[in-house]
């Protein structure tokens, strides 16, 4: 979710800042396993993508993690090696007592953004947009305004909330460091060498919610800016699909495996009462032949996947000089073709038949053959097309010798 860094004028323009992001929670809420801040997103781990996002801004000259005690090993499995000064301080029983442990380690007496670490999605707008507001003020902190109905009850509506002015909170929240230390000092009741609770949450309430809380108590204002709903905050495992989803439409073409594949095949008729063309049998007065059950539909397609993973066509995999695939039903060569393709990480897109002959008629059983294709791809029948064409009684499908095929399949890996 990152842009790419300032220009060195515009970096000079800004303030410097320390970040601290608060990590030491436990996420009892996401269940079993890891904390969440150190479960995989899209690949990365949690912590990772947010140390990453101040890591990438031009104005963070430092930055601060506070983690449990227990999670050294973990983070240090995890955390990236930014270009920007990075501090790891344990952190308290409850939330306040972290942040005032990640303060007491800030460098300076500038400015300092107190960042949740579950907020790995924070853009570089919603930052500056807090930074901006510091020149003015003695707080500042993103915000989104509450849109949605609000109501009172217990399992019934007994009341209804004005939402007017009300504001879903977010992260980074921008001080000034020593107003903000000295407010944590005034408002300070456990101490710092508290022992950690390892069920502690890391939004244990204290009293006070969040360092805008502890800052207004103090007397400081705070101003709202723009925050972002990519900026949520993870808390169930729901908040996961939506962040990942958050990340999929960044992906650029370079990031995804495009393959299109083409397969062409070829079969003579022969003695029979049947065909068989994408798995079902079609009634006629001669039949295919070839070493297999000769689906020219299936081998077709087979061979654009083949063809799409550069692996070969049908005869790489199954040589028909090997009795085993005598008479064999040609879904098995499909079956394999998507395996690999699934192997490989890639899913099927669709894939795209044509049928040539004179006879037998194919329209009466486009859809059954769809709806057979689509079951062997393990895709969506509209994905998958089945048509067919004649050759205008030219060459060996106009008089009516065989039946010949062509397929396109396209494969993507995100």
């Amino acid at each position: 979710m990152n842009d790419l860094p300032h220009s060195e004028a515009d970096t000079e323009a800004r303030p410097t800042a320390a970040a601290l992001i608060v990590a030491a929670g436990r996420g009892t809420r996401m269940g079993e396993g890891l904390p969440k801040q150190y479960r995989d997103l899209s690949g990365v781990p949690v912590i990772t993508r947010t140390i990453a996002a101040f890591d990438a801004h031009p104005s963070v000259g430092q930055i601060v993690v506070v983690i449990h005690p227990d999670d050294a090993e973990v983070f240090a499995a995890v955390c990236p090696t930014p270009v920007t000064p990075l501090l790891v301080v344990h952190g308290g029983a409850t939330r306040d007592l972290s942040v005032r442990a990640g303060l007491a380690a800030v460098a300076g007496s500038g400015l300092v953004l107190i960042h949740e670490g579950a907020r790995p999605l924070v853009q570089r707008h919603v930052i500056d947009g807090v930074l901006q507001a510091l020149q003015t003020h003695d707080g500042a902190a993103p915000a989104l305004a509450v849109t949605d109905a609000l109501w009172r009850g217990d399992g019934l509506v007994d009341g209804v909330q004005d939402r007017a002015g009300l504001w879903r909170a977010q992260t980074p929240q921008g001080f000034r460091l020593e107003a903000i230390r000295a407010a944590h000092a005034a408002l300070a009741r456990p101490a710092l060498d508290r022992p950690v609770a390892d069920d502690a949450p890391d939004d244990a309430p204290d009293d006070l919610a969040d360092d805008v809380a502890v800052a207004r108590a103090y007397g400081l204002d705070v101003a709202i800016t723009q925050g972002d709903e990519a900026n949520l905050k993870l808390t169930s495992p729901g908040d996961f699909e939506r962040a990942a989803q958050m990340l999929r439409p960044q992906m650029t073409e370079r990031d995804m495996d495009i393959r299109v594949g083409n397969g062409f095949d070829v079969h003579r008729f022969g003695p029979g009462d049947q065909v068989w063309l994408c798995g079902i049998s079609v009634p006629f007065e001669r039949g295919l032949q070839g070493h297999s059950d000769a689906d020219v539909g299936l081998h077709c397609v087979t061979d654009a996947i083949y063809g799409a993973l550069a692996a070969g066509d049908i005869g790489t995999h199954f040589p028909p000089t090997d009795p085993r695939w005598k008479g064999a039903e040609s879904h098995v060569f499909l079956t394999h073709a998507v395996d690999m393709a699934e192997a490989q990480g890639f899913s099927i897109s669709n894939a795209d038949l044509t049928l040539i002959c004179e006879r037998p008629k194919i329209s009466p059983h486009a859809a059954q053959m769809r709806a057979r294709l689509a079951q062997v791809l393990r895709i969506d029948v509209g994905r998958v097309s089945v048509k067919a064409t004649t050759s205008e009684r030219l060459g060996f499908t106009g008089r009516e010798e065989g039946i010949a095929a062509l397929a396109t399949v396209t494969l993507v890996k995100l």
